[in-house]
């Protein structure tokens, strides 16, 4: 099965809309037919991550670009097409997605009791919107699905959270829309400025296609956008939502405007990611939110926001993206919510107080690291940085599963309740201790090799940059060792432990997947990940830094002279 077989099959339709046809299907089922439902729900979801296992199989990891590129008239008065397309960085997360997805489903079958039906379509809608995001090669495809996963998990928190659920969901709720709509006035912008980049600048646009030479597929349709761009009248105006176009055409955008384009994408994204201050929404979402909805905001959601500077922000204004103007403000946030997330983390261990909250502070903590990671702007950094936002999906979702276990059985998350688990409860406390290794960064599990690249990265462009980012992980490593400590050694002290059941067969199932994940990147991350983004990170550092792609170029060109086809369309 190769990329033009999986094409033909419109493979990037397929696994983005199964999970909504799954949702469309159980509002035919009873409401009262529960075993039923998460039968069907369950099963959904886990045939919704097998469909998307042959992309990593057929998916080209030399070629640069997008793959499996599906592209359809869908609004042609304003340019609006139906475009989806991947690289390898949208791959990995996509398959991270599905797998979340499916753990969510199960973590849910004991733990969601009333209105099952609502939940569970409400979950597989919430996974179609984020694949769309990940797979829309149109900026306007783009903002549908960003705003249409909102709403799910707005209900998921809203209905099925805690007892502050509706303050958290209508907090979620705003915080994002306002993100969203300072986001879209900054897409608009582009949109209206496209037809003036590709008059002033038609002739170098093979020039700036040379990135994604021998992908006929990407190289055709921006050539396309660039066409229907370029076909306005005095009668008419004719532009394009293409994405890889501005990729092309961005950098020709005045310094000023990209820095104010820029911060309008920012807004946006790092209410997402979330970026200190823009944090406030997330602990109260993660405290109130079901297990499920705390997996999948952690495991996906966030990842959203990086994503968003990977994909736009950096390729499409790299003036701005590079400016001291920008990183003076960036990279100081980035820093603050590393130390800012660590330091509360440890606070809540001292009080020891609710469990959720601590790993909802550490997320902010780890997100801040992968924003350095970026802002790095060089390969270590970059690859870094997406492999961290696969790593945090796994570990962190693994650490509130963890939660939620205990939280079924006690109904309660302060930590001062527990004490001593380790000994009523040794395959739980088992996988507790992987996955907490696991967040720290200990060699041989997956969270070493992103912590390292950041690290790496982050001392290569300034050396306070990789102090900052070390100083992250040793607090890292002292709240996570020391939640361990307090939970699951020294004596029973509350009656109520000394029978607690350990994992039964359907929870070491669907922790099983993010263990062996965790051992897997740790111990091949070239084989599992870093052979799959390679090429994206590639691309993005030679966007924001050109001197970087010569010798690239260079070194590549006797093997294109050799081989005609290598050239692509040109």
């Amino acid at each position: 099965m190769n990329e033009l077989m999986l094409g033909k099959l419109h493979i990037l339709s397929l696994v983005t809309w199964l999970p909504a046809a799954g949702a469309l299907a159980l509002l035919f089922f009873h409401k009262e037919k529960t075993d039923q439902i998460r039968v069907f729900a369950n099963a959904w979801a886990a045939l919704c991550f097998v469909v998307s296992l042959p992309l990593l199989v057929a998916f080209d990891r030399s070629k640069a670009g997008f793959q499996f590129i599906e592209d359809h008239q869908w609004i042609p008065s304003i340019g609006v097409r139906y475009q989806m397309g991947i690289d390898g960085m949208a791959l990995v997360l996509i398959v991270l997605t599905t797998l979340l997805g499916a753990i969510a489903a199960l973590s849910s079958w004991n733990y969601i009791r009333t209105r099952e039906k609502e939940f569970y379509v409400f979950l597989l809608l919430l996974q179609t919107g984020m694949l769309g995001v990940f797979v829309a090669l149109d900026f306007f495809l783009f903002y549908v699905f960003w705003e249409v996963m909102l709403v799910p998990m707005y209900f998921i928190i809203g209905i099925w959270g805690g007892e502050n659920r509706l303050y958290a969901a209508i907090k979620f709720f705003l915080y994002t829309l306002v993100g969203s709509v300072v986001m879209l006035l900054a897409i608009l912008k582009l949109y209206f400025t496209l037809p003036e980049l590709v008059a002033s600048h038609s002739s170098e646009l093979n020039a700036w296609l040379a990135p994604f030479a021998g992908n006929e597929a990407t190289t055709n349709m921006v050539r396309n956008a660039a066409q229907a761009a370029g076909a306005s009248t005095q009668t008419a105006f004719a532009s394009s939502f293409n994405i890889p176009i501005f990729h092309a055409l961005g950098q020709f955008i005045p310094l000023d405007a990209q820095i104010w384009l820029w911060a309008a994408f920012f807004i946006g994204f790092a209410i997402k990611v979330p970026m200190f201050p823009f944090h406030t929404w997330l602990p109260d979402a993660h405290v109130e939110a079901p297990t499920a909805g705390s997996v999948i905001l952690a495991g996906v959601l966030l990842k959203l926001g990086t994503y968003g500077f990977l994909r736009f922000s950096l390729p499409i204004l790299p003036g701005a993206s590079v400016d001291a103007r920008v990183l003076n403000v960036v990279v100081p946030l980035a820093v603050i919510g590393i130390i800012y997330g660590a330091l509360l983390s440890l606070y809540f261990i001292y009080t020891s107080s609710d469990m959720k909250k601590l790993v909802a502070y550490s997320s902010v903590s780890h997100m801040g690291m992968v924003m350095l990671g970026i802002f790095a702007a060089n390969p270590n950094g970059i690859n870094g940085a997406i492999v961290q936002m696969v790593n945090h999906g796994i570990s962190t979702s693994a650490l509130f599963l963890i939660v939620g276990v205990l939280y079924e059985r006690r109904h309660t998350r302060q930590i001062s309740e527990y004490s001593g688990l380790s000994q009523v409860m040794p395959v739980f406390a088992t996988i507790f201790l992987i996955m907490t290794m696991s967040s720290i960064g200990l060699p041989l599990l997956n969270g070493f090799i992103g912590e390292f690249l950041i690290l790496r990265g982050a001392f290569e462009r300034n050396v306070w940059w990789g102090v900052w980012a070390v100083t992250g992980i040793v607090l890292g490593a002292a709240y996570m060792l020391w939640l361990y400590q307090k939970t699951m050694f020294g004596r029973i002290e509350q009656p109520e432990n000394e029978k607690l059941p350990d994992l039964s067969r359907r929870e070491v199932a669907y922790f099983l997947p993010l263990v062996v994940l965790a051992f897997a990147i740790g111990i091949l991350p070239q084989q599992f990940i870093l052979n799959y983004i390679q090429t994206p990170t590639q691309y993005i550092v030679s966007q924001v830094d050109r001197s970087y792609v010569q010798p690239k170029q260079a070194a590549l060109q006797p093997a294109a002279t050799d081989s005609p086809e290598g050239t692509g369309s040109k």
